[in-house]
């Protein structure tokens, strides 16, 4: 293969950049953060958006054009990824589930190559879950109340072993979730697209189709799944109203998998013990929305997995699989067209 052109379209540390350079000398690595968004944290691929003058804006235009790869997507201008890129191959994603991203550009079902962070959010995210379910299981705003008002009342405590966990999205996510849980004597059964075997730390493997039989036994119940046709809204009142009383709802999928103003009207009817929201349908949370005013709800701004380590994962990804592109064999972490995912 001859040269490749890597465009680098957020921002890394120089020493991540330096790794990706020497990674081959075929790679003609370009990299010039005056000319994208101002990270608002160390692994932050959004950023705040520059104002680029006409010399600079024309130097991102001749970069996109002469792009053969690129990691992360245009910010400038994304949904003309195709026009502006034409050389364009493969992007490496920065998140791990691109499937509305993909949608909504417009890049669904054509003949780009790309591929996702899948795996880099599995420990930040499994320790968010389980923070927020012993949070409930153990229940900690009980004991902040009684402090507040200076309450002293002893008597029972509940306990996290013992209980069953149904995971929609058997995943590296789903699945470290389920591995912590282990340690507390929780037990699992993972929830997934096609059926196969899922060994541990599954107790059982269950299909979509299925799940409605056993969400009666879900004490707790955990969304770790891309947003698809086949998971938005699958978890609406008639799916939350089988939970056993005192369930624990947790999603760190994506929001629109789990209705809203059902889940709401759950919680403050004291059903479900609590949930745990690294997502929601729209982002930022609508002001009116009576999430805000749940204490029984922990609300994360779709930041749970936003650890310093991150970009360095994310591009050990990226030169595996820039080595692999260069070698001519298959890429890590594909994103599945006909899937959405």
């Amino acid at each position: 293969m001859n040269s490749v052109d890597v465009v680098i379209a957020s921002y890394l540390p120089p020493d991540l950049v330096e790794r990706i350079a020497a990674t081959d000398q075929r790679l003609r690595v370009h990299y010039h953060p005056e000319l994208l968004p101002e990270p608002r944290w160390p692994a932050d691929h959004v950023g705040t958006a520059r104002s680029l003058s006409a010399e600079q804006d024309d130097r991102w235009t001749r970069l996109l054009a002469a792009a053969d790869v690129m990691f992360d997507f245009d910010w400038r201008r994304p949904a003309e990824t195709l026009t502006q890129s034409p050389r364009l191959r493969w992007v490496q994603a920065t998140s791990a589930g691109v499937g509305t991203r993909m949608a909504t550009l417009g890049l669904r079902h054509t003949e780009l190559t790309v591929t996702t962070a899948s795996g880099v959010h599995a420990d930040p995210l499994a320790e968010f879950a389980l923070a927020g379910i012993l949070y409930f299981a153990r229940d900690l705003p009980g004991l902040a109340a009684d402090r507040r008002n200076k309450l002293w009342r002893p008597g029972g405590v509940t306990e996290l072993a013992g209980r069953h966990a149904v995971i929609v999205g058997a995943g590296r996510i789903g699945t470290r979730i389920a591995e912590l849980l282990a340690v507390f004597g929780v037990t699992s059964s993972g929830v997934v697209r096609r059926p196969r075997d899922l060994g541990a730390p599954f107790s059982a493997s269950l299909s979509r189709d299925n799940l409605p039989a056993h969400l009666p036994s879900a004490d707790i119940l955990v969304i770790a799944a891309p947003i698809t046709d086949e998971t938005e809204a699958m978890i609406g009142a008639r799916q939350l109203a089988a939970l056993p009383d005192g369930a624990i709802v947790v999603n760190v999928g994506r929001g629109a998998t789990i209705d809203e103003n059902a889940l709401a009207d759950a919680l403050q009817r004291g059903t479900l013990s609590g949930a745990v929201l690294d997502v929601t349908r729209i982002e930022p949370l609508p002001p009116e929305s009576p999430l805000w005013a749940l204490d029984s709800v922990i609300l994360s701004p779709h930041a749970a997995a936003n650890a310093p380590s991150e970009n360095a994962k994310i591009v050990d990804i990226f030169i595996d699989n820039l080595r692999r592109f260069l070698d001519g064999r298959p890429l890590r972490n594909l994103y599945d067209h006909a899937a959405g995912y």
